[in-house]
């Protein structure tokens, strides 16, 4: 099932900043959105759960150590993908 992805502002400065910052993470963090948008579960994504603060919410890995927080959200008659914050595991939890 493809998704659409919505992204937040939040996460779409974070995003070019840490591109910015690290031009190499730009294709992992491409090939997991592609992948978050075909299949939010797939195994290479690590999807789980979050909870505490930010309970509702799910993540998944973009690479060794970064991490994208979103939710599933209905959109145009379908389900889509809100991205929330993306940063290292201390960044964003």
């Amino acid at each position: 099932m493809n998704r659409l992805l919505l992204q937040s502002g939040a996460f779409l400065r974070t995003a070019k900043r840490l591109v910015k910052r690290n031009p190499q993470v730009a294709g992992s963090l491409r090939d997991a959105l592609e992948q978050l948008a075909q299949d939010a579960f797939h195994p290479t994504l690590k999807t789980h759960k979050l909870s505490g603060e930010l309970q509702g919410t799910w993540a998944c890995s973009a690479g060794y150590d970064l991490r994208i927080v979103f939710s599933f959200v209905p959109w145009e008659n379908q389900e889509a993908i809100l991205l929330h914050s993306i940063g290292t595991h201390e960044e964003v939890y």
